[in-house]
């Protein structure tokens, strides 16, 4: 399968935005604002694994439920939607061919930027 847009983690992104949990970073700050795999880790032992999930644009159904593999496209920290995140992983969607989440990230970059 294919990997596909996460509709309630785009809900989850726009949420943020609207509520100002936004990180305003540059487009090369992820790689240092990314959670590590201890934070990720520890995020889902706290509040699960769907709560981790809607941190994440793509979806994978081919993939085993509640896996990290079952997901990507990561646009946050857990606590704000991270601007270079979102260009980050728009670049990415483009060039895997996911236009629908690269589409999706668009429209947030938008939002983000129209504030």
């Amino acid at each position: 399968m294919a990997v596909k847009l996460n509709p309630k983690a785009l809900t989850n992104a726009r949420n943020l935005i609207k509520g100002g949990k936004v990180e305003r970073d540059v487009r090369d700050d992820w790689s240092e604002h990314a959670p590590s795999t201890d934070e990720e880790n520890a995020f889902i032992d706290k509040h699960g694994f769907a709560d981790y999930a809607l941190w994440h644009l793509g979806r994978d159904d081919g993939q085993s439920d509640g896996t990290k593999g079952s997901v990507s496209f990561p646009f946050g920290d857990f606590r704000k939607i991270h601007r270079c995140a979102v260009i980050s992983l728009e670049g990415r969607a483009a060039q895997y061919g996911h236009d629908d989440i690269r589409d999706a990230a668009r429209k947030l970059l938008e939002l983000i930027d129209s504030d």
